[in-house]
């Protein structure tokens, strides 16, 4: 059976996904479970050792565990910072496209020096537990802490983690690289040039970075040959029986999920609509709909841009509790750390990194980092709505007076009732087209409205503009005229939100992708000359895709002198690992 066709066996399963795992029920289940490939992450980045004031840097790279090649299971990965006494610093949930993403985290004052470890993996990949994870050794070290006994005692039962025993290898037999010269000055510009000699062999994802070598010992981060042997016998399916809960994919972009009950008896609420909507300029709405034991589950596909959401209970008749569920946390019970301990002779190089990290950071304004812009939401579909801006009409103090006297085609029925809703009228584009009396899909700041009397008495001063179309649109299993999107001034609406049978709840976004800043130097461009330039890190590209056989790159050097590496970090498309490595020198002319 193909992968997408066993997926569409778990897209029925998780009709029955409740506030915990999914448990597997019988054999044939378990059978279908079994034959979709487990998978497997690997995460690059900048450290091992990292300041406080410094970015730490990451991609990973997610595959399926059978083949090697990049996943097309999960659509979600995830990357954490875990510290010694197993509690998580971040959890970052990254886009894949194509089984690969990447992210950032600033390392701020607030996070204490310690051994830390950065992990790696998808929602699929916690049914193996932690020897699926992947797990590397992150050292950070803040300065500003008068306390650094985390790091100067010499604890005994700290493990030496598999990544400090690694042994670095190169492969440049199938991609090599270049440099126009090996030594260079302050600010020069570097001419990198990266060859693929084995042509669809060499093609795949890779990351490339430029950073100055450490001058003191740290456990050796694990490259992608490393990590490959490390990794060789991670799990190829899911280790389960009838009756073990497990996590179920992200397959088609993040799940939202949870259930329903009727709040007086405690039962689950059967068969009930449930709309999910995220506010914003860019709204989303998503419909679902519970299962027998009040369930109900949607999948985010498209890159929101607000950090809540809004679930919501059709039904009036009674009341409901809604519970938004939470996937649960991986068993960090045996995750060990490095053995890396701080001394005296660390001091100086410390104290002086930090001084640097500081005057850079005064500059960051100078040398920002920009976020990619995602595709526009189309809350309409693709339709053109009418814009009618209020203050170009005379204002009226309610939303039902505004529709009736400055919208057109629109307004509430059944007016002076529980049951009034609002209607927009049908744009009829054939003789033949059938009438309908179905109400509108109506958003404030782009929180759905399920019933449209409670904001009949709406202040209309507070809104802005009010955008319609007049096509039809259907929900789940429900028929609607047209969308009327009222935005306010403040945008604001739902900060004060509180409808019957609602739940307003933290819904975490992926990160945002960016264009990392690439400091350069022209002649004719002086406005970095009384800038000072103290990066370590002078080139990070999270994602290179190897299509063809030569790529040319140009970085600038800092003003820190010393020895550079130039790493490339990767996977073919045929899931071989690629690792090579080539120094530069940057030393300051003398003039004497």
């Amino acid at each position: 059976m193909k992968t997408t066709q066993i997926l569409t066996t778990i897209i029925i399963l998780i009709i029955n996904l409740g506030h915990a795992q999914y448990v597997i029920k019988d054999g044939s289940e378990l059978l279908n479970l079994k034959k979709v490939p487990q998978e497997k992450a690997y995460v690059d980045h900048n450290g091992p050792l990292v300041l406080s004031g410094e970015y730490l840097y990451y991609s990973i790279h997610c595959f399926n565990a059978q083949t090697n090649n990049p996943t097309k299971i999960s659509t979600i990965g995830y990357v954490a910072l875990v510290n010694e006494a197993k509690d998580f610093v971040f959890e970052h949930k990254v886009k894949l496209s194509k089984g690969h993403g990447y992210g950032d985290f600033f390392v701020s004052t607030d996070i204490p020096s310690g051994r830390y470890k950065l992990l790696g993996y998808t929602q699929w990949m916690k049914n193996a537990g932690l020897s699926q994870v992947f797990k590397d050794d992150i050292v950070i070290i803040n300065p500003y802490l008068v306390d650094q006994s985390t790091l100067l005692k010499n604890n005994a039962d700290v493990l030496s983690s598999i990544s400090s025993q690694a042994i670095s290898v190169s492969d440049s037999s199938t991609i090599t690289i270049r440099t126009n010269q090996s030594t260079y000055q302050p600010r020069e510009k570097v001419n990198l040039n990266i060859k693929n000699y084995k042509g669809t062999l060499g093609h795949g994802f890779y990351s490339i970075k430029v950073k100055r070598k450490e001058e003191i010992d740290l456990p050796s981060s694990l490259n992608s040959v490393t990590y490959g042997n490390a990794y060789f016998n991670a799990d190829k399916e899911i280790k389960k029986t009838i009756g073990d809960s497990i996590f179920l994919p992200e397959q088609r972009g993040e799940l939202v999920y949870g259930t329903v009950k009727n709040s007086e008896t405690g039962l689950p609420a059967e068969n009930l609509p449930v709309v999910i909507s995220i506010p914003g300029k860019e709204s989303l709405l998503k419909f679902s709909k519970t299962d027998q034991n009040g369930n109900f589950y949607s999948y985010i596909r498209k890159d929101r841009k607000n950090p809540m959401a809004v679930i919501q209970v059709e039904d009036q008749s009674k009341m409901y509790t809604i519970e938004k569920g939470t996937p649960g946390a991986i068993d960090l019970t045996d995750l060990s750390f490095s053995n890396f301990t701080l001394s005296k002779e660390h001091a100086e190089y410390l104290t002086n990194r930090s001084v640097l990290n500081q005057i850079e950071n005064q500059f960051f304004s100078t040398k920002p980092d920009s976020i990619l812009q995602s595709n526009t939401i189309d809350i309409f579909n693709g339709g053109i709505p009418e814009v009618i801006i209020l203050d170009e009409y005379t204002r009226f103090p309610t939303l039902e007076e505004t529709l009736v006297e400055v919208v057109k085609f629109s307004g509430f029925r059944k007016a002076n009732t529980s049951d009034a809703y609002i209607r927009i009228g049908q744009d009829f584009k054939s003789y033949d087209e059938e009438y309908n009396d179905f109400p509108a899909i109506v958003l404030i700041d782009g929180v759905f409205i399920p019933h449209h009397e409670a904001i009949r008495a709406f202040d209309a001063r507070k809104i802005e503009k009010i955008s319609l179309t007049r096509d039809q649109f259907r929900l789940g299993q429900k028929e609607y005229q047209g969308i009327i999107s009222i935005e306010t001034f403040d945008a604001d609406f739902l900060d004060t939100y509180t409808a019957k049978n609602s739940l307003i709840v933290p819904f975490t976004q992926p990160v945002a992708k960016k264009n990392y800043f690439i400091q350069t130097y022209q002649t004719e461009d002086t406005s970095f000359n009384r800038i000072p330039d103290y990066r370590r890190m002078l080139y990070w590209n999270p994602l290179l895709n190897i299509e063809a056989s030569d790529y040319q790159f140009d970085f600038f050097t800092s003003d820190i002198e010393g020895t550079y590496e130039i790493i490339l970090n990767g996977f073919t498309s045929y899931g071989k690992p690629m690792h090579v490595v080539k120094e530069i020198e940057v030393v300051a002319k003398n003039i004497n």
